[in-house]
């Protein structure tokens, strides 16, 4: 009994420390709209994709720099939901993610595919810089250095 409620307590914990909750579309676009100030940087990417994972430093980087400011960093992954406790919350501690961190629950890729932007490929890793006060959602279908990502974000001010 004992060792049931430790095993419980270490799962509880590191769901707590990596805030990686399962996120719908319709609570996406939820959380982006109420922010009318705030510019969301929505990367892409998936445990399994390498560019993906070398990219995730500067959006943490990107995050930490810019808690001050109307700026909020979503890393948005595409592996399956299914993978939250066995791949994603492993990952997201192995690496420290500190931006807020989801895997999107959506079974129609189509339909997610519309939602995130028109243009978008289907590619990862993709980059968003949405504001819904300026109307502004512009896409990037590529991986970021450090100052070209601040620099993308620079321009949008």
């Amino acid at each position: 009994m004992k060792y049931i409620f430790t095993l419980g307590f270490i799962i509880a914990t590191i769901t707590l420390n990596a805030q990686v909750k399962v996120l719908s579309l319709k609570e996406l676009n939820k959380r982006i709209s109420n922010g009318k100030d705030t510019t969301y940087v929505v990367n892409l990417w998936a445990t399994w994709c390498a560019p993906c994972v070398e990219e995730l430093p500067n959006f943490d980087r990107l995050h930490k720099e810019n808690l001050t400011q109307p700026v909020k960093v979503i890393l948005l992954s595409l592996d399956f939901k299914s993978k939250l406790m066995s791949d994603l919350i492993p990952f997201a501690i192995k690496h420290q993610l500190t931006s807020e961190t989801y895997v999107i629950d959506e079974p129609n890729q189509q339909t997610f595919r519309k939602v995130m932007h028109k243009d978008w490929t289907g590619v990862i890793p993709t980059t968003l810089f949405i504001n819904t006060k300026k109307k502004i959602k512009v896409l990037y279908e590529k991986p970021f250095t450090y100052p070209e990502l601040n620099q993308a974000l620079t321009d949008l001010k």
